[in-house]
């Protein structure tokens, strides 16, 4: 066992891990406050500060399915399919047999650039991020 597989088997650290983003999500929810005198001048300036905020956390959860855990998520199908990814509207449903599931479409939506989710009401951060960002129910992130 090499020394990074030992430090993420370390109770402290993983507590640091979900310190860090329970904090950053505070963070990120401050800022977003902040952001609200936009809304009456500038509504575009508005949602693209808080579609970037949201992404810096909705991303924490990738970086921890993909390094942490060192779960690999792979797609099959066809190069037209694939071609057609981030220029259509789609809705993918996922058979949800385990609790990360959610992480695994997450992370395929961030290789393909096309992160969105339709956030849980239990939790405050990303429900404070979904009302932010003027949705209830899918949020698209478009960055130009």
């Amino acid at each position: 066992m090499g020394l990074l597989a030992y430090l993420k088997t370390q109770f402290i650290l993983q507590l640091l891990l979900g310190f860090v983003f329970v904090v950053s999500g505070l963070i990120i929810n401050f800022i977003q406050l902040l952001t609200c005198v936009l809304w009456p001048f500038n509504k575009q300036l508005y949602r693209r500060i808080n579609t970037r905020l949201s992404y810096s956390l909705w991303s924490q959860l990738v970086m921890l399915l993909e390094w942490w855990s060192g779960t690999e998520c792979t797609l099959y199908t066809d190069q037209v399919t694939v071609d057609k990814f981030g220029k259509e509207h789609v809705i993918i449903i996922l058979n949800h047999n385990y609790e990360i599931d959610f992480l695994c479409g997450w992370t395929m939506c961030e290789r393909y650039g096309v992160l969105g989710v339709k956030s849980d009401d239990s939790l405050d951060t990303f429900t404070s991020i979904r009302k932010f960002l003027e949705n209830v129910g899918l949020v698209q992130q478009e960055f130009e």
